[in-house]
């Protein structure tokens, strides 16, 4: 099954904030930037098509033309706990240093780590892999496409963060 994965456009949200699986609006240059995303969709059909529940990503989906989705939570971001919507600069927590170390296994405060998120998009995939579809859309975040591309052996786990695509941007998968 060809599984194509979909970020969402940019937000606007300042930089340096956490804002994770909070539903943030999407950036003034969402026009521009989900003409690109559709022109590079370039129509294509696909047997079902899945979104995160968070505004950013079900937009998207449906400025490309594909309105009739299905949400599924664990497309949501990563769970930023306790970090959701503050500054990294202010964020007085013990466990910051300890998740800026070793961000690929350490769980932000009462949040996720990224092996958690791992977990229910695999959660996710090996569903849907058992679904009788050829070709299916997933409208998501970053995180999302990165563990994505992990379970396809896209890339490994250490540097993934090298293949995030932009926002707006599409990552392919077979499953």
């Amino acid at each position: 099954m060809k599984v194509t994965l979909i970020r969402h456009t940019s937000v606007a949200v300042e930089k340096g904030v956490c804002y994770g699986q909070t539903d943030v609006p999407v950036a003034t240059t969402f026009p521009e930037e989900a003409e690109r995303t559709k022109t590079n969709l370039n129509g294509k059909v696909f047997d079902k098509v899945y979104s995160s529940p968070l505004t950013r990503a079900r937009l998207l989906a449906e400025y490309c033309g594909y309105t009739d989705y299905t949400v599924d939570d664990r497309l949501l971001e990563m769970n930023m706990g306790d970090w959701e919507m503050k500054r990294y600069d202010d964020i007085k927590d013990d466990n910051l240093q300890k998740w800026y170390d070793d961000y690929m296994h350490v769980a932000t405060t009462n949040g996720e780590s990224y092996p958690m998120v791992y977990k229910r998009l695999a959660s996710f995939l090996d569903e849907l892999k058992a679904k009788d579809y050829k070709n299916v859309a997933i409208f998501a975040h970053c995180g999302i496409l990165l563990c994505a591309g992990i379970y396809a052996g896209l890339f490994p786990e250490e540097g993934c963060f090298e293949h995030a695509v932009d926002y707006g941007g599409i990552e392919e998968i077979e499953i």
